[in-house]
């Protein structure tokens, strides 16, 4: 052969080793979070009568529902991590340029993960997760034979149906929203027009409902920390609120003894019951309270709280920051980027280290987003219980998970948080050319995180304060208006 041909064989056998390498490493990466979440949908899943016959109808729809939540709770997971894995392989890349044991670690590999998420939100959102409630769901048609064929058959027809109705809507509103009189005549173009609209209105939707939670569980998040934590207390004696507690259960104790043993005493069993059990549980705080050494008491509580409010105030530095460059620099904008060499340049000022605050930052603000969105009065309902949540519940949790997690990467960059461009379909949603809702969304951002953060933290400290000097024990002034109503 000749020296050409051996040359071009030699590229077309590089081509197609770094091919399957990419694909080993994705499947590997795949398998670890499908596993993962295996095991974390088994710890909140519902111990049915039977998930334990093996030939039961229902049980194997259960155990195809479940493995359809695994996948979609690890597509989740993995759009979690896409953006702090694409920030930390840059770093990698840019201290060890000429490293052979990262020759691996390449800006194709970071590419296909990327459209790999982004294909499988799309498949989790509107196929998957539809077909897993309604499989469920299903019985079968009137008059056709039972089994699991029958109820795939239902299935796929209620799908069918819904996905038709879905795409008719998409093609009104890119219709009504389209300048252009052949997206108004015609349905062409179905992969590259409407999927893609679609999945831009639902990651609008996930990046406003964003918006809204991480704010709300910004300012939960203290009040977790609060209740998890030793709270140290100003000008307070815990051992005498201890005996005083222990000396007060005793006495409830002995009223409760003392009236089931006499029938001459004429006492309210029941509320006091409920006064012992109220005594009990605190004495158990102020017990616990005591026990915890003072480093714990005295230390752990405060550095908590100047983490959180560390990370939020930085937070909301970087958003005001980025609100100024979109007023002076149209380049400030979230865009789509298409080269994907890294390892050129760093995407942050402060090199490593504030690579390594962006992923810190990442992860707190979706920290917060899912506290928000679990702790709002809508989505209470469904906080999954340990060993008993229904598969319905699953299918919603994992759902909301997917929607919050697909919309990081927008939301991130959207925010300023990171430089990094997003990769793939994601840049090529509709509204992030448009100045006014980008920087709508960061003043939105900026206005109500503050809000929640000062109104948080003028509240602990004005109960602090109150409790220190014990204006809590003091009765409550009596209105004028009530005075004058008793006398009359």
């Amino acid at each position: 052969m000749a020296p050409v041909e051996l040359d071009a064989l030699a590229v077309r056998e590089q081509l197609f080793h770094e091919r399957i390498r990419e694909c080993i490493i994705c499947a590997l990466l795949f398998a670890t979070l499908y596993i993962l979440c295996h095991f974390i949908i088994r710890h909140f899943k519902k111990q049915t009568d039977f998930a334990a016959v093996h030939d039961d109808e229902d049980a194997a729809v259960n155990r195809i529902a479940l493995g359809l939540c695994t996948f979609t709770l690890a597509v989740a997971l993995g759009a979690v991590l896409l953006l702090p894995f694409s920030i930390i392989s840059n770093e990698v890349l840019l201290s060890f340029p000429h490293n052979y044991y990262i020759q691996w670690l390449n800006g194709s590999l970071i590419h296909g993960l990327w459209n790999l998420v982004f294909l499988f939100s799309n498949l989790s959102l509107v196929f998957l997760m539809p077909f897993a409630y309604f499989f469920t769901e299903s019985e079968g048609f009137a008059g056709s034979r039972k089994g699991i064929m029958a109820r795939v058959y239902e299935t796929s027809v209620v799908l069918l149906l819904l996905t038709l109705l879905v795409l008719g809507m998409v093609w009104v509103a890119s219709a009504i929203a389209g300048n252009d009189a052949a997206s108004r005549q015609s349905l062409y173009d179905l992969w590259e027009c409407y999927l893609p609209y679609l999945y831009s209105c639902i990651s609008l939707f996930g990046v406003l409902l964003l918006l809204l939670c991480t704010p709300f569980g910004l300012s939960t998040m203290f009040t977790v920390t609060g209740k998890l934590l030793v709270k140290p207390r100003l000008l307070e004696d815990l051992d005498e609120q201890l005996s005083c507690t222990m000396f007060e259960e005793a006495a409830v104790s002995r009223r409760i003894t003392s009236s089931r043993a006499s029938c001459w005493l004429d006492l309210n069993v029941a509320l006091l019951q409920e006064q012992l059990l109220s005594i009990r549980s605190k004495r158990q705080k102020l017990e616990l309270r005591h026990r915890a050494s003072p480093w714990q008491r005295n230390l752990g509580y405060p550095l908590a709280m100047l983490g959180l409010l560390a990370l939020t105030g930085i937070s909301v530095l970087i958003v005001c920051f980025h609100v100024l460059e979109l007023l002076l620099d149209d380049a400030a904008m979230p865009r789509g980027m298409q080269d994907t060499s890294l390892g050129q340049v760093s995407f942050s000022i402060l090199g490593p280290f504030g690579a390594a605050l962006q992923v810190v930052l990442i992860f707190y603000l979706m920290l917060s987003s899912v506290v928000g969105f679990y702790s709002s009065p809508l989505f209470t309902r469904l906080l999954p219980e340990r060993q008993d949540t229904p598969l319905t519940k699953i299918i919603g949790n994992c759902v909301s998970l997917l929607v919050l997690s697909s919309a990081l990467p927008v939301f991130s960059r959207t925010l300023g948080i990171t430089r990094f461009d997003l990769l793939g379909d994601f840049g090529r949603f509709n509204w992030l050319g448009n100045f006014y809702i980008v920087f709508l969304y960061n003043m939105g951002f900026a206005a109500l995180t503050t809000l929640c953060l000062v109104k948080r933290v003028t509240w602990a400290v004005q109960e602090e304060l109150i409790r220190a000097f014990g204006l809590h024990k003091l009765p409550l002034p009596v209105p004028r208006s009530r005075l004058q109503g008793e006398r009359c």
